[in-house]
């Protein structure tokens, strides 16, 4: 098979589970039914559970015990967490976060 081929076929496929992920909840629940508590009580706990598992992740191999003992992720989670309870804005403190952490890590420490 041809990489064009293959390529197609990857985008096709792409496509169809992105259209799959869109039609399915309206296939189960319907345009006008009341959608369950549970699913409700999912969409709101669940983003916080991801963005908990997605801190622990990234810190689970942080050195600790050497040098520089943690401090530039312990900075760029600082910058992070202030920079979003000052903005709200979840996408521009994890860039700035991030951008500070490489900068850290590459300059610095």
């Amino acid at each position: 098979m041809t990489d064009h081929r293959h390529a197609m076929i990857i985008i096709l496929v792409m496509g169809l589970m992105t259209l799959a992920t869109r039609i399915v909840p309206v296939l189960i629940f319907g345009r006008g039914e009341k959608v369950p508590d549970s699913i409700l009580y999912l969409g709101k706990v669940v983003p916080y559970t991801a963005m908990g598992l997605l801190i622990v992740y990234c810190l689970r191999d942080v050195p600790v015990l050497e040098a520089p003992h943690a401090l530039p992720e312990i900075i760029a989670l600082a910058v992070v967490t202030v920079t979003y309870l000052w903005k709200r804005n979840t996408i521009l403190s994890v860039v700035i976060g991030t951008a500070l952490y490489m900068v850290l890590v590459q300059m610095v420490f």
